[in-house]
């Protein structure tokens, strides 16, 4: 699971520098951790979660504040995270996490770039079920060995950990989260990222032409500003 999910990490990552929404996405996150919990990140655990990702993506810390500061006002509109579920053309099973202040408009945009993709969207629970959603904590390697780090955290639910490039990824399962945070937390492991993610129980093998085509329906997902996450069980 763990090269699997790096080599997509990557590639996402590619794609939101590509598009300069990274900022925006986590700009909208901020918002909804804060109206959640408040604007404390000490108090706050969602928030801190967002601050750490805010970082770890070199968001100014200007811009940080400012989105919390925005978020604190009551008129400021708030978000819905909505799942979408469907499936793309040669029948690869689609996921779609959005954060959104209409959902009438965002229903309607990604139903259509399934359908103009010559896929269609799906009931809630429709893919689902083929993927396993877990917890992912991003750090940098520093000092650590790995296998003590394993035998460490394995009673706070770590499920796997892989190491790629100079950092490590820990794994849990989604229900974990708060335990391995405060684990991380405790240990003074300073967190890159920390986020979810959908792992495919199966993966559906293309050409590539066929790749080529998910990956353009997948392009037209990600440059809505409503979409955060797309996760799909193509190989």
């Amino acid at each position: 699971m763990g090269r699997a999910f790096e080599f997509r990490k990557e590639r996402k990552f590619k794609r939101w520098d590509k598009m300069s929404k990274v900022f925006t996405r986590l700009g909208k996150e901020i918002v909804m951790a804060v109206k959640s919990g408040g604007p404390d990140p000490i108090s706050n655990a969602k928030l801190r979660t967002v601050i750490q990702n805010a970082k770890g993506a070199q968001m100014p810390k200007d811009r940080i504040e400012a989105a919390i500061k925005r978020a604190s006002n009551k008129d400021e509109k708030d978000y819905e995270e909505v799942v979408y579920e469907g499936y793309g053309p040669f029948g690869i099973a689609i996921i779609v996490e959005t954060s959104t202040d209409n959902t009438n408009r965002t229903v309607a945009n990604v139903r259509s770039y399934f359908t103009k993709a010559g896929g269609s969207l799906g009931t809630s629970g429709s893919v689902s079920f083929m993927f396993d959603r877990k917890a992912v904590f991003r750090f940098a390697k520093a000092n650590y060995d790995l296998d003590e780090l394993e035998l460490e955290l394995i009673d706070f639910g770590l499920t796997e950990i892989a190491e790629n490039e100079g950092e490590i990824f820990a794994y849990t399962e989604f229900e974990d989260f708060g335990t391995m945070q405060k684990a991380l937390e405790d240990r003074g492991i300073e967190v890159i990222s920390a986020d979810f993610q959908r792992f495919p129980s199966t993966l559906t093998e293309l050409t590539e032409e066929q790749e080529e085509i998910i990956n353009k329906l997948i392009d037209r997902l990600e440059e809505d500003d409503d979409v955060n996450q797309v996760f799909t069980n193509m190989a």
